[in-house]
């Protein structure tokens, strides 16, 4: 138990049965319970370590601490997640690589990063919840970060996008591109909160986390 500026911090053992564990709990919570119930709530933070709670025991441990004065939950922290949500953590961190040519009316869309080995032609979409890698011509509509990630970005062997969307800030291609280049650019957000369009290069100064994070 410790007490810090953001409430109270409960490290809970993860080794003891859960039968124990709401036993002692509520021995040390009533030891040190408040007389004071007029005072100010106070956020409770539970770190459960190794230990899955299902949603029973979960509600269980925080009408527990309810019960105690001035006392609320805040956070369950565990360091254990059921099948299910590790699937979705990898639905959205894997890299899913397509080799397709993405044709007018058509969507593509996948939960993690996009690597497009193909050519998005004008009318075309792929969206990522993540960033979007293109070995070929993006012409259509490119969204990266579509469940709110700023930090994605969209990179395309020419980029000649009809519209580009990260997270929730959306611009279309640029005016001043009238020819291709014959190097790779990529799109961001910059510090003003605009997307901007540079080359490729510099994705490893403003994305240094890219380097590494991931293999495909």
């Amino acid at each position: 138990m410790k007490g810090t500026k953001d409430g109270l911090t409960l490290h809970l053992d993860d080794t003891c049965s859960y039968e124990d564990l709401i036993a002692e709990l509520d021995e040390k919570l009533t030891i040190n319970e408040n007389e004071d119930s007029d005072g100010p709530l106070v956020s409770v933070h539970l770190k459960i370590g190794n230990r899955y709670l299902t949603p029973k025991q979960e509600e269980e441990l925080r009408a527990l601490i309810r019960a105690k004065k001035n006392l609320v939950v805040e956070s369950i922290d565990s360091n254990v997640m059921t099948k299910e949500e590790a699937l979705k953590w990898k639905q959205k961190t894997e890299i899913v690589s397509v080799a397709k040519i993405v044709r007018s009316g058509q969507v593509l869309h996948v939960h993690g990063d996009l690597l497009l080995i193909g050519d998005v032609n004008p009318g075309g979409t792929v969206i990522a919840g993540g960033n979007i890698f293109i070995l070929g011509a993006l012409r259509g509509i490119a969204h990266a970060g579509c469940y709110g990630n700023k930090e994605a970005v969209i990179a395309a062997s020419i980029m000649k996008p009809t519209q580009l969307r990260i997270s929730d800030v959306m611009n279309r291609a640029p005016d001043y591109k009238t020819e291709e280049r014959n190097e790779m650019e990529c799109a961001y957000i910059d510090d003003t909160g605009q997307i901007v369009v540079d080359r490729l290069q510099l994705l490893t100064h403003l994305r240094p986390n890219l380097r590494g994070e991931r293999r495909l």
